[in-house]
This record gives C-alpha cells, sequence and structure tokens, in this order.
C-alpha cells in the first residue's frame, strides 16, 4: 500500500477549540482519579454504556434487568436480548487488552459480542447490506468484496495518522459505520471501538458512559451521520460527537457522575433522602414492587454498606449510612 488512505475531513475552529476544550477538562478528570478510585462508579457506567448501546439497536431490557443479567440472575426477558448483554459484557471486560490498531482484535470483539446472534460472528459480511428507517433504505453498506481492503486502509491510516486522538476516534468512527462491515453488529461494534481508541488516550474513558448519551440523543446521533454523508465527509459527525464528549465530562468534572436512567437502587435512595427512615415494605409500596424484589435490592444495598438497617426483624427500619 503505497499511500495511506486519507478519510475525507475538515478540520475546522470549532472542532479545534472543542478539543481544546476537552483536553482541559481531561486534566481535571486525571486529578481527581474519580473513576480509578471507585469501582461501584466505574461497574454503574459500565452497565450504562451496554444497556444503552444495545437500547440504541432495539435491545428491550431495562437498566435494572441488564444489571441482573451481568451479575446472573434470572431475567425474564427475549432470549436474544439477554443473549446480547452476556455477550456485550464479555465483549467491554476484555477492552483494555485490546489493539485498536488492529483487525484481527477488531474481528474478535465481533464474534465476541454477536455469538450467537449472527451466522457471520467474527468475520466481515459475505452479502450486501443496507441500513433502513422504516422501508426506506438511508445507507447502503460498502460492496462485500471491498470491506477486507477498505478496513484495512482505515485502520493503516488510524494507526499513522498525527490528527489528535479525540477527532481521530471520531473520524474512524464515522468512517466504520459508512463501510458497515458486518452483517449485523456494527452499531454496537464501532461504539465500542470508539471508546477504545479513547481509552488508549486516557484510560478513564473505559468507564465513562458516552453511549448513554448517544442513546439519549439518538435521532441527532443519526442526523450527523446522514449529514455528513450528504456532504461525503465526516465533518459535521466529528463536531457532534466532540460536543457530546464535552457535556458529558463537564458533568464529570464538575464532580457529579453521569446518570441516565436511573436504576431502582438510586430511586430507593431518593426516597430514603427524602423520608428519612423506612421499612422495606413501605419503600416497595412507594416503588410498586414486591416485597421479595425490594428486600432484594435493600440487601444489594446493605451489603455495599450504602444503608444499615436498625432495629428489630419486625418492627425495623432502613437508613442511609452516616
Amino acid at each position: 500500500m503505497s499511500e495511506i488512505y486519507t478519510p475525507p475531513f475538515k478540520m475546522s475552529e470549532e472542532i479545534t477549540n472543542l478539543v481544546i476544550e476537552i483536553a482541559e477538562l481531561t486534566g481535571k478528570m486525571t486529578v481527581s482519579e474519580q473513576l480509578t478510585k471507585n469501582p461501584k462508579l466505574r461497574r454503574e457506567n459500565r452497565i450504562r454504556s451496554i444497556h444503552s448501546s444495545l437500547a440504541i439497536e432495539q435491545n428491550s431490557l431495562t437498566i435494572d434487568q441488564v444489571s441482573d443479567v451481568i451479575d446472573g440472575k434470572k431475567v425474564l426477558g427475549p432470549p436474544q436480548d439477554i443473549r446480547e448483554v452476556k455477550n456485550a459484557f464479555e465483549a467491554y471486560e476484555i477492552l483494555s487488552k485490546l489493539n485498536p490498531y488492529s483487525v484481527k482484535d477488531l474481528l474478535k470483539a465481533h464474534k465476541i459480542m454477536m455469538t450467537g446472534l449472527v451466522k457471520e460472528a467474527g468475520v466481515f459480511r459475505s452479502k450486501g447490506v443496507g441500513v433502513y428507517a422504516g422501508d426506506q433504505l438511508i445507507h447502503a453498506g460498502t460492496p462485500a468484496d471491498y470491506v477486507p481492503e477498505l478496513i484495512g486502509q482505515l485502520f493503516e491510516w488510524l494507526k499513522k495518522a498525527k490528527l489528535h486522538p479525540l477527532v481521530k476516534s471520531c473520524i474512524f468512527h464515522y468512517e466504520f459505520e459508512f463501510i458497515h462491515p458486518f452483517s449485523d453488529g456494527n452499531g454496537r461494534t464501532g461504539r465500542l471501538w470508539h471508546t477504545l481508541i479513547l481509552a488508549k488516550w486516557k484510560e478513564f474513558f473505559l468507564w465513562i458512559p458516552i453511549e448513554t448519551l448517544i442513546h439519549e440523543r439518538q435521532d441527532d446521533y443519526y442526523r450527523a451521520i446522514n449529514a455528513s454523508n450528504t456532504a461525503g465527509e465526516s465533518t459535521e459527525f466529528v463536531k457532534f460527537m466532540l460536543e457530546l464528549i464535552r457535556d458529558l465530562l463537564k458533568k464529570l468534572a464538575d464532580g457529579r457522575s453521569y446518570r441516565g436512567e436511573k436504576t431502582t437502587e438510586d430511586r430507593v435512595l431518593d426516597i430514603l433522602r427524602e423520608n428519612g427512615n423506612l421499612s422495606a415494605a413501605a419503600i416497595g409500596e412507594r416503588l410498586g414492587l414486591s416485597l421479595r424484589q425490594i428486600q432484594r435490592v435493600l440487601k444489594n444495598l446493605k451489603d455495599d454498606g450504602i444503608i444499615e438497617y436498625i432495629g428489630a426483624n419486625r418492627n425495623g427500619y432502613y437508613k442511609i449510612r452516616e
């Protein structure tokens, strides 16, 4: 390969300023070390990342059900949705060991992510593929015969380009989705790889739920992709993603963990903060949960040292630990 393929993209003053702003915010994050010192927060964010990335692909499980699947608990839900969660968790767990410049590792990640879900797990697709909005084709992927070569060129560019990792990760994300190299799982794999590229720059990106903001702004996400498709370059998509990352880091740099959809544990703690000392039955009634369901949640919070039980078995109550 005599010349490195260069994806079409124009650096703008706005993008330059976003990179500078994000770099300053990551400096604050590094100093605070919030995520490296807080395994509970890392776990919560990973669950949110997995839930959000799969919800974008129409997975029906709630964030509490995703948490239960990861914990090995029995969940009533579509078997395929449960399998998607198990696969995604396994892929995210090995993420730090993957090489962002290795096509072989990309195929490995896709195989883990899609095993039991598609026939061509871990291999490039053998047929054409399209992205549809209802019955309308909005994007036709690269012809299958050209996929290995184009992905190889994209990875070579990723490895050698001198652009800032923030910009390179966003360009890669867009180009990957444009090529659409797999028969299925392109979205979740592309978002996974975006995280990996950022994590090789700043490790704490492994634990930041960028996927949650993408899910919340899903329509804007697809609009940015379509705008770049129309323009024939990734500039609009890069700007959108950098704004997304900037907004999330602002929350984290201010010392606030990002919380999208609240877990049952979050809602229990909200109730205890607002109403003081309550029994399991009273908390369950407020949340519309059975006594058995709420007792399981309370046990988890108690085991984590977040709440405590005061009094006798029959007449005691729960309170947040001082």
